[in-house]
């Protein structure tokens, strides 16, 4: 028997994501700048996904859609007895799959054959060798998903899901039609709620999309214009950025990478795929049940499986851990914002100008942030912030509380013995413990950290909105964007605050050693 594959399942933290600060020189957080790429207005997401007037499927189930674990049972899978589909009381993550009884550590809760899942098809596919009636079909959905650059990875597999939508008898229908109307993620938002999200990587990366999603809407009519009714992939429905949008979105809130082709090496192609009943699982850092996956691809009945990590309480919530990441990626990718979450960061980029405002608010004078020593410079290089080859995001926050590469090259800059600092290896300079000692010295230490906590109160001042102005918009009654984009802009006022008090007491620590050593 092949042994099977644990996953940790995370839909969007193989994706490049790349979010770095403005030029630090000007403000950290842009709160005004980019407020045009909204695709449509925000509606709370109900409890259904319904076609449009225009689709193929308006006909079909829309208020009362197919039973989803009758269908899966139906298709050779398997759910457990005991696990239902919770449609009351849902809360900010969404529908979720609830025990209707107690079930033990180990159990199989769903399987999935083969068939099951909805992947993209291999793009690599000879379309010369293609033949009969969908090869036009398919030679012109492979040309749509080759115009999709690799890190929006989510809307290849749109286009496969937008596809079926528009097909008719589509397999997968009684799994689409149970997916949502809209999604709460931020391209979805107005303006001026995107505009409030107020932190200049997320408003990046939503515009990035809006942006993409636009262009892409006119790429789609411009190959789409001239293809025969027969040779239409959408079946001659119109798609709009608004339908982009909502694939993507279903797509990237819902679909998890599991094993595909088995490369020579023995590793596995990391695939997309969207696991009918298995996505309604919700989120949770403590879950309680897990994806295994049989490593043998070949084998065509090989299962996607949920394995109960703990024993399950009658009316627990069946949840998967997505993966430990950030608020960002959270409201970006599935639509709601964790509170104290722990793995969640505000992002710098790091720069000498930004460090010298730092260093006079903290009442530090360094010569060398904008200007460093050759010998400097040399580490700043090996620490991937100098050079042409410079990586300049640097992270506050989040399991490792400062960034080591930014400690590292605080700690350096504000030396003043070179020969002392070239005594310690890289990994030591990075090192950060509320318990261990400085490595360059008392004084050096508390320097470093209260240039830290400058940065943070440069960080927290160039929000636009006061945590109590936020909290304010909550007790308020505030719904739908307006509550999400006020809860994302205390969790990250949190992050920097909770930055500043751990290290605040840590400078009173080394300032109380430093005192008894004199």
């Amino acid at each position: 028997m092949v042994k099977p594959a644990v996953l940790v399942v995370n839909s969007s933290s193989s994706s490049s994501r790349m979010l770095i600060m403005s030029r630090a020189s000007r403000k950290l957080i842009i709160s005004s700048c980019i407020s045009a790429f909204s695709l449509t207005h925000f509606h709370y997401r109900p409890l259904t996904y319904y076609a449009s007037s225009s689709s193929s499927h308006s006909h079909s189930h829309s208020t009362n859609p197919p039973d989803l674990i009758r269908w899966v049972k139906k298709e050779g899978g398997f759910v457990h007895p005991d696990i239902k589909i919770n449609s009351n009381n849902y809360n900010y993550y969404g529908l979720g799959l609830i025990a209707s009884q107690d079930i033990p550590k180990g159990s199989h809760l769903i399987a999935l054959p083969n068939h099951i899942p909805l992947r993209f098809p291999n793009l690599n596919l000879n379309l010369n060798d293609a033949a009969g009636a969908g090869a036009t079909e398919d030679s012109v959905f492979n040309q749509l998903a080759q115009r999709v650059p690799e890190e929006l990875w989510a809307m290849r597999l749109g286009l496969k899901l937008l596809k079926e939508k528009a097909t008719v008898h589509s397999f997968w229908w009684p799994y689409i039609c149970n997916l949502p109307e809209t999604y709460d993620v931020p391209i979805f938002f107005p303006a001026d709620d995107i505009k409030n999200l107020q932190y200049a990587p997320l408003l990046h990366q939503v515009n990035k999309r809006c942006r993409f999603l636009l262009e892409f809407e006119k790429e789609v009519s411009r190959i789409l214009e001239n293809v025969k009714p027969d040779d239409h992939p959408f079946g001659c429905q119109s798609i709009e950025a608004s339908s982009l949008g909502w694939a993507m979105s279903a797509v990237s809130s819902r679909a998890f990478r599991l094993h595909g082709e088995r490369l020579p090496d023995g590793t596995h192609v990391s695939v997309p795929m969207m696991l009918p009943l298995i996505d309604m699982c919700n989120h949770s850092f403590d879950s309680n049940a897990q994806i295994v996956q049989e490593q043998d691809i070949n084998n065509p009945n090989m299962l996607v499986k949920v394995v109960a990590e703990t024993r399950i309480r009658q009316d627990d919530p069946i949840v998967l851990n997505y993966g430990c990441l950030s608020n960002d990626f959270f409201l970006l990718d599935y639509g709601f914002v964790i509170p104290s979450n722990p793995y969640d960061c505000i992002e710098l980029k790091y720069d000498g100008a930004l460090l010298d405002a730092a260093s006079m608010t903290a009442g530090i004078t360094s010569p060398n942030f904008s200007s460093p020593l050759p010998w400097q410079q040399q580490i700043l290089s090996q620490l991937s912030l100098h050079g042409e080859a410079a990586s300049l995001k640097v992270t506050l926050g989040g399991p490792e509380l400062v960034d080591g590469r930014l400690l590292a090259a605080l700690r350096v800059l504000l030396a003043s013995n070179m020969e002392t600092v070239k005594k310690h290896d890289l990994s030591s300079l990075r090192s950060f413990s509320t318990q261990a000692p400085a490595p360059l010295g008392l004084s050096n230490e508390i320097a470093v950290l209260r240039t830290i906590i400058a940065l943070c109160v440069i960080a927290l001042g160039h929000f636009p909105t006061k945590l109590m102005e936020d909290e304010a918009v909550l007790k308020g009654g505030a719904s739908g964007p307006t509550r999400l984009a006020a809860q994302y802009r205390i969790e990250k006022k949190s992050v920097i605050i909770g930055v500043m008090q751990n290290l605040s007491r840590k400078v009173k620590i080394l300032m109380s050693k430093e005192s008894e050593s004199v």
